[in-house]
Parts: C-alpha cells; sequence; structure tokens
C-alpha cells in the first residue's frame, strides 16, 4: 500500500518557548513534570505514523490525549512545533501560505463535531460554500452540492435550513460540505459524538457506505473504543501527546501493547469487531464438481463430516452434498450436479460476528465464506459463532 500521509517526530508545544520545551522532553520528562514545573502544555510528544492510501485511520483516546490537537496539525491548522507531515511525499510544514490555502481548499476536507454550518445559509448554500471561495462558476456548484447531497442522502432538502434539521442531518451536511471539494482526504474530528447512539450508529454505516463507494483516505477522531473498531481499518491508541500503539482492532485487541491498551478495550464488544475471516478455518474436505457421489461419500467418511461443499476447478462454490443424498445418488447412478443443494448461507470475510448470529442460529450447514468472485476462502461452523460470543461474554464478565 501507498502511505498518502507520513508524519515524523510530531511535537506541538502551546504557550511557551517550545525550545526548552523540547529539551526536556528529549530528556524523558513527562508532560505533567513540564506542565507543572513551566505552565506550559505539551499537546503532542515526538508522534510518528502513517495513513495509508484510501484506509480509515482511527486515532482514539481519553479527552486530552492529543488526538484532536494531532488531527488539527494534519491541515495546519495547529503548527507543529518541530517535526514534518508529508502529504503524497511533499511536506506541508514548510508550505507557503498560497500552497496551504490551496492545500485547504482542494486536497482536504475537514468534518466537525458540532457542524459549523453556517444557520443564515440553506443547505446547499452551506454545501455549495467551499467552491464558492474557489470561484466556482454559480451553475457547476449547485449542481456538485446538488449531486453530493444525494449521495449522503439529504436529496430534496436543498432549500431547507440548519435549524429545520434534526442533528443527524446536520452531520450529513457536514460530510456533504467536505465531499464536495473531492478532497482526496477527510479528517473526521468526534463527528459523531453528538449525535444521539441510533442516529450515530446510521451515521457510522453512513460513512462506511461512502468509503466503500469514494475510496477517500479518512482519518477519523473517537474517544469511543467501539466506534474506532467498527469503523477503523486500523486504530492509533493516544495517551499524553503520545501514541502507545497502531494496529488493527484484532490486532489491539488480541496484543495490547500495556496495561493502559488493556485496559481501555477490555469492554469492546468483540461481536461487533472479530469478523468472518477471524473465525473460519479452511475445509478438511472439499469435491470438484467433476467427482461423482462415490468420491463424495468417501470425503465426507474421512472428515467425519455430514455434508461438504462442492467447487469447480477455479475453487468457485457450486454448492452443497449431504451424505443421505450422496447415498442415495450413488444407488440411482446420478450425478453430483443433480443433488446440489443450494440452501445454505454464504458470507464475506469481513462480516462481523454480531452479523453471523442469526444465521447460525437458524442454519442446518456450514458457513460458507466467499469472496466476490464466489471462490470459497474457508467455512464456519456453528460452535466457532457460539463460542466467540460467549468468549465476548465471559470476557466482559469478567
Amino acid at each position: 500500500m501507498t502511505a498518502k500521509i507520513k508524519v515524523e517526530n510530531l511535537t506541538k508545544v502551546f504557550n511557551g518557548n517550545y525550545k526548552t520545551v523540547l529539551k526536556r522532553l528529549q530528556k524523558g520528562e513527562s508532560k505533567e513534570q513540564i506542565l507543572k514545573e513551566t505552565g506550559i502544555t505539551v499537546g503532542l510528544n515526538n508522534v510518528s505514523f502513517e495513513v495509508q492510501e484510501g484506509e480509515i485511520f482511527v486515532i482514539m483516546g481519553l479527552s486530552g490525549s492529543g488526538k484532536s490537537t494531532l488531527l488539527r496539525c494534519l491541515n495546519l491548522l495547529n503548527v507543529p512545533s518541530a517535526g514534518s507531515i508529508f502529504v503524497d511525499g511533499s511536506n506541508i510544514v514548510k508550505y507557503t501560505k498560497k500552497e496551504l490555502k490551496e492545500f485547504r481548499q482542494t486536497k482536504v476536507g475537514m468534518v466537525f463535531q458540532h457542524f459549523g454550518l453556517f444557520t443564515h445559509r440553506t443547505v446547499l448554500k452551506n454545501v455549495e460554500y467551499g467552491l464558492e471561495i474557489r470561484g466556482v462558476p454559480k451553475e457547476e456548484r449547485t449542481e456538485i452540492a446538488k449531486k453530493t447531497l444525494a449521495a449522503v442522502g439529504l436529496e430534496g432538502w436543498e432549500e431547507h435550513f440548519p435549524s429545520q434539521l434534526s442533528g443527524g442531518m446536520c452531520q450529513r451536511v457536514g460530510l456533504a460540505r467536505a465531499l464536495a471539494n473531492d478532497p482526496d482526504i477527510l479528517l473526521m474530528d468526534e463527528p459523531f459524538s453528538a449525535l444521539d447512539p441510533l442516529i450515530r450508529r446510521e451515521m457510522q454505516l453512513e460513512l462506511l457506505d461512502i468509503h466503500a463507494r469514494l475510496k477517500k483516505t479518512i482519518v477519523f477522531i473517537t474517544h469511543d473504543v467501539n466506534e474506532a473498531f467498527k469503523l477503523g481499518d486500523r486504530v492509533a491508541v493516544m495517551k499524553d501527546g503520545v501514541i502507545e500503539q497502531i494496529g488493527t482492532p484484532e490486532e489491539i485487541l488480541a496484543n495490547p501493547a500495556n496495561d493502559y491498551i488493556a485496559e481501555f478495550v477490555q469492554d469492546v464488544d468483540k461481536t461487533k469487531v472479530l469478523q468472518a475471516k477471524n473465525i473460519m478455518f479452511k475445509p478438511g474436505a472439499l469435491v470438484s464438481i467433476k467427482d461423482g457421489p462415490k468420491v463424495a461419500i468417501r470425503e465426507m467418511r474421512d472428515a467425519g463430516i455430514s455434508s461438504v461443499f462442492v467447487v469447480d476447478n477455479e475453487r468457485r462454490l457450486q454448492g452443497l452434498v449431504t451424505i443421505d443424498d450422496a447415498l442415495k445418488a450413488l444407488q440411482e447412478r446420478r450425478e453430483l450436479q443433480d443433488i446440489l443443494i443450494k440452501d445454505y448461507y454464504t458470507t464475506g470475510p469481513e462480516t462481523s460476528i454480531e452479523e453471523l448470529l442469526p444465521l447460525a442460529s437458524t442454519t442446518k450447514y456450514p458457513l460458507a465464506v466467499v469472496d466476490d468472485n464466489n471462490k470459497l476462502l474457508g467455512i464456519i461452523v456453528r460452535v466457532s459463532v457460539l463460542s466467540a460470543l460467549i468468549n465476548g461474554q465471559t470476557e466482559k464478565e469478567e
């Protein structure tokens, strides 16, 4: 993958002589010690990370951890005291005012927690604002704004004012405004934290859907660990201006870097984080569509199972055969093609265990995990889903 954003040794000091503070940080003095002795606040301390092109990179931490400070450095709303920020290989810290203006107008969009909408402008005019500042002709910017509003589910609301909208709808307007300039990068500063839980879940799904369609690089800030793990391809956990750990949700859950991380993630609902690919296994027995019932019977007997999946020569799933149907077909001299069962569930590798639970509770057969080309990647037996649920509940109780 290609790094869209590369941050190197980033430090941000507020309200003081940053050179003196940098020397103290290099000696290993803590943020608390420096604040107590000098009154100077350290927002970020030697932060380095990369964001890959097209990923959702979530920065998570408690209040005061430095996550919002870090996000605002990525478009220089906060000017770093030291370090570099490379976007597409160009160090934006060294940009001139003109270069920075162009960067903010064309390369990066920002979505704020409290919407930041202009109350005196209609929904359409709010979304047009960035295009208007850039000097885009009226007809063109109106057309772009209408298309963007449709993309976030607000078609027909163009002439309403923010005061006439719900919180979730206002956040959609904020998202549309950021998307209207077609930026490569979206910076999202706790955009859903002011919403009620139901609307928040809807907006999370909406964001995932938009990301799947537009493939934007997104840096998302949150203090909610479940939200972070639901949205993030990778997650960075911050404390006191330092990144404590970066990894996929599964990596952080399985191998927390320290006690702080372990405590931070202890209440995560694993059924929402773990996915089909985490609990599937490669089938010990498979039958080719070219084989006959006798081969299918032998495979099931050797593996100690009562059904087996059938694939073609490119491992694309064709169906399922049971031992009873295979025995009957052998007696009647019928082919596998004649007895294929299609009444089973398939799922993708990134389906959450939470979504698999209803399937596991009703299916008679294993779940088939397939890719977009219907190639069989693995299978999930009912007990795997239920045991993952039980493990998640047990850890919560402990």
